[in-house]
């Protein structure tokens, strides 16, 4: 199925801002009711680590995206439950920080207050910059641009996609935008103006099931991705990209950070590196590794072609 760019309604800049709230309201509501970027936190912890970075800087956030959620699995990856005093800034070209006060408590997400384009991030907003379920949103040559400003200064990137071009997630997609339109009513803060562009005039579930479709239709593939990557000048960056498919729906996913780490970092910097940052983190790291090697074939599949694996770890 090739890739289709096409619009998508609630990010043109007519459509109403309580449509356009209502929209990523539901969003933020699925994703994190189902949970469905949690299977994805190691692999976030594991830029983390190794971009050396101690804050997040995500990228057309909406209503706060599956934060509320992804944070505490966050936190769970911890011994102690406490993600090293890690900080998240939600941003987003049309922020709605009166969703993201209602969601979280504490300083430790908060809204960034202007507007941030991400093609040309701030320079204040350091850290690992994120997007979820809105790369596809930019066509191609502005998505490149995503990925150049992150290299230009110097900062990581992840970047994580539920949408595919595949029958099976289209029709999902149906079933997805019932759920939301069932939930409505459980939607906190509570607003009429919610219920009135949901079910007096459904407004809101037009332009829900229309951009969830057209979400699949835009959707980059690892292979797309791995020749955006290809077109980016000075890029001395690790790269990762393919699908983690432990959860209840593949996710695309591209990973990339800064070559060069500190000297206590583990040095890893080859594609299949995340399988030897398991052994590391295990505790007991001879049962982890005999565990593991029955993945040991499959994990090559996924390296490039006539790399080799490596790493230098940093075992006590």
């Amino acid at each position: 199925m090739r890739r289709i760019q096409f619009i998508e309604l609630h990010e043109q800049p007519w459509c109403p801002s309580s449509v356009r709230n209502g929209i990523t309201d539901a969003l933020q509501f699925g994703f994190n009711l189902l949970g469905a970027y949690a299977p994805i936190a190691p692999l976030l912890q594991d830029a983390l680590d190794c971009s050396g970075s101690g804050s997040i800087v995500d990228l057309c956030s909406g209503a706060g995206g599956p934060w509320s959620k992804l944070f505490r699995k966050l936190r769970s990856l911890k011994p102690d439950g406490n993600p090293a005093g890690l900080q998240i800034w939600l941003t987003d070209k049309y922020p709605n920080p009166g969703a993201v006060r209602n969601i979280f408590t504490g300083n430790q997400v908060r809204c960034y207050p202007g507007s941030v384009d991400a093609t040309k991030v701030p320079e204040d907003l350091k850290g690992l910059r994120t997007m979820f379920t809105s790369f596809h949103h930019f066509p191609p040559e502005q998505a490149r641009a995503i990925l150049q400003n992150a290299v230009d200064a110097g900062e990581g990137i992840g970047i994580f996609e539920i949408p595919r071009r595949a029958p099976l997630t289209i029709a999902l997609t149906f079933a997805f935008v019932l759920m939301l339109i069932v939930c409505t009513p459980c939607f906190r803060p509570f607003r009429w103006s919610r219920l009135l562009w949901t079910f007096v005039i459904p407004i809101v579930p037009f332009i829900l099931l229309f951009d969830g479709v057209v979400s699949c239709l835009r959707a980059y593939r690892p292979q797309e991705l791995r020749e955006m990557i290809g077109k980016l000048a000075a890029n001395d960056y690790v790269w990762e990209t393919g699908e983690h498919s432990s959860g209840r729906l593949p996710i695309t996913y591209l990973l990339g950070y800064p070559r060069a780490v500190g000297p206590s970092r583990a040095r890893l910097e080859q594609p299949g590196a995340r399988f030897l940052r398991k052994i590391e983190r295990s505790p007991d790291k001879k049962l982890s590794l005999c565990a593991s090697l029955v993945n040991w074939k499959r994990v090559r599949r996924r390296c490039n072609s006539g790399v080799r694996v490596w790493a230098h770890l940093s075992i006590p």
